[in-house]
């Protein structure tokens, strides 16, 4: 079975809406999240296993979304996005987790073009090379093609992150170790990062730039978002 998680746990205070960001009504009358289980089912079936790690205002997506599984950080207003990662593979089971940032809107092809690295148990990102924002997570790769570094201030980047991952079966003991030993405000980033380094993780970089996929941190991402839709 297929195991997706949405992390839908922070604040969005750069968007600034009253409400989780992922609950930002989209052009088409779906909501950000809505539209990403949509994607999932679409691509992998109803019996696609979604977890989403909630804590802003957490009743309100919970009531929108009441038909998949939820783990509380109840840390949400002091941690970040590693946090949320780590109680989600600590709590999953036997097998490879798909991940998201709870506020990407994005083409479900972008699933379809991943599905077989899935199958075959291959650990991935999500990047876009025709795209390195200032405020993004980037990124380099080593001679083998495989990510190097990954952070907001990689220089010289290839590309940047969007927002979408794969850990594989074998791997993923190896990030939960890594995740934990981040600090409370790095992004999970820093996870894959240190079992790269430390433990010679091999993470590949999967372009999917030819399909569309915004994560929505300000409303010029918003407007794309929904001229997409």
């Amino acid at each position: 079975m297929i195991q997706a998680v949405i992390l839908a746990a922070g604040m969005g205070t750069r968007l600034g809406r009253p409400f989780p960001k992922p609950l930002t009504p989209l052009s088409d009358g779906r909501t950000i999240m809505e539209q990403q289980i949509d994607n999932l089912r679409q691509v992998f079936g109803a019996d696609v296993r979604i977890t989403t790690v909630v804590g802003f205002k957490l009743d309100l997506i919970l009531e929108a979304f009441p038909d998949v599984t939820y783990i509380y950080n109840e840390a949400y207003d002091q941690t970040n996005t590693n946090r949320s990662l780590l109680k989600a593979l600590r709590l999953s089971t036997e097998g490879g987790v798909l991940w998201m940032n709870g506020d990407v809107v994005f083409d479900p092809q972008v699933l379809e073009k991943v599905s077989d690295l899935m199958e075959s148990d291959t650990s991935f990102i999500c990047v876009d090379t025709a795209a390195v924002g200032d405020e993004e997570v980037k990124y380099t790769v080593d001679d083998d093609g495989y990510v190097d570094e990954l952070s907001k201030q990689v220089v010289n980047a290839r590309g940047e992150a969007v927002g979408i991952n794969f850990v594989s079966a074998s791997d993923k003991p190896t990030l939960i170790d890594r995740l934990s030993e981040c600090s409370d405000a790095d992004y999970f980033e820093r996870g894959i990062e240190l079992a790269i380094s430390h433990d010679s993780m091999r993470v590949m970089p999967v372009d999917i730039g030819e399909f569309f996929a915004v994560e929505v941190d300000f409303e010029e991402d918003l407007t794309r978002a929904n001229e997409y839709l």
